[in-house]
């Protein structure tokens, strides 16, 4: 960690940490206003960022073609660029995390998210993200590339229990991941709904530490899907950094006080996340209380040459 990080670590009452690993709303994560810690904003998705509104009632944004489209491309560059327009288009609704890419894999036909996903290929899905990943975070926008891992069947997700050996984990639906961490340098990723061999995905400590951070070398936070956590302890072991939305089930100041009364954690694994959180605070721009994320008023671009590039995409 950074000396400024461990300096505000120090400063931080358990109550803050808990605050900073706790959503405050659908959209937005709790300020310490005392340090001057913004609230950072988050806002899907993968190929439009649409700040606060559900279903059109948002401020107008630039839709791009979706991730099948983009994977029949085999364009990096062409992703790359999208990205960045992404990321302009996340700065101007006040949001400083874009919840994608989404780069679970085409294993069957009847994948309800096939769309939002880039190819069955592991490579070619990897080797996308990472543009996309580069475009978006060039903007000073968080990326996390999602869901991990083997979310793959968008029937029952919140329950199914994926059985998956380690090596076919490994070569087919960890590369992905693998790439937007190792070459595309994501600041961010979304944990899976799913069980994985028997543990979901947002307490699953094999997943999250050993090879996320340990092998993988990833330094940035772990958010869950929305209303995905389901433990306090088990998941913070594990190294989820951030329930959404809030107020929060199991994180907040009740649930993390009361686990580290009880000797559940310790406070150097919360101090763990909150490093994670810290750090992306800081990429952001928003360590020093920026405003983005606190309530800026959504602007709409539409910008021409965000036109022309969208129609290059859609007809690539």
């Amino acid at each position: 960690m950074s000396l400024r990080i461990d300096d505000l670590l120090g400063k931080l009452s358990v109550e803050e940490k808990a605050d900073l690993v706790t959503g405050l709303d659908m959209w937005r994560t709790r300020p310490v206003e005392r340090l001057g810690l913004a609230s950072m904003k988050l806002t899907d998705g993968p190929n439009g960022a649409r700040g606060d509104g559900l279903m059109g009632t948002g401020t107008e944004t630039a839709c791009i073609p979706c991730a099948a489209v983009l994977g029949a491309t085999w364009d990096a560059d062409l992703v790359e660029r999208l990205g960045r327009l992404l990321g302009d288009e996340s700065r101007a609704k006040g949001a400083s995390v874009l919840l994608a890419p989404t780069i679970n894999l085409h294993r069957s036909p009847l994948g309800g998210r096939n769309f939002e996903c880039y190819a069955e290929d592991p490579v070619l899905s990897g080797r996308l993200a990472a543009a996309f990943v580069r475009g978006v975070q060039s903007r000073g926008v968080a990326t996390t590339p999602k869901h991990f891992v083997a979310n793959d069947s968008e029937f029952e997700r919140n329950t199914i229990d994926v059985q998956v050996d380690e090596r076919t984990l490994r070569e087919v639906y960890l590369v992905p991941f693998e790439c937007a961490v190792k070459e595309g340098g994501a600041w961010g990723v979304m944990s899976a709904y799913n069980r994985l061999n028997g543990v979901f995905c947002s307490e699953q400590e094999w997943l999250l530490q050993r090879v996320l951070r340990q092998d993988w070398g990833f330094d940035g936070f772990v958010v869950s899907d929305w209303f995905a956590v389901r433990s306090t302890a088990e998941s913070v072991r594990a190294g989820l950094s951030l329930e959404m939305p809030g107020p929060g089930r199991f994180y907040g100041r009740e649930g993390l006080t009361a686990a580290l009364d009880a000797g559940d954690i310790g406070e150097a694994e919360l101090d763990s996340i909150v490093g994670d959180m810290l750090r992306t605070l800081e990429r952001t721009g928003l360590l020093g209380g920026g405003d983005a994320g606190s309530g800026v008023e959504e602007r709409r671009l539409d910008r021409a040459e965000d036109r022309a590039l969208c129609r290059q995409a859609a007809a690539a």
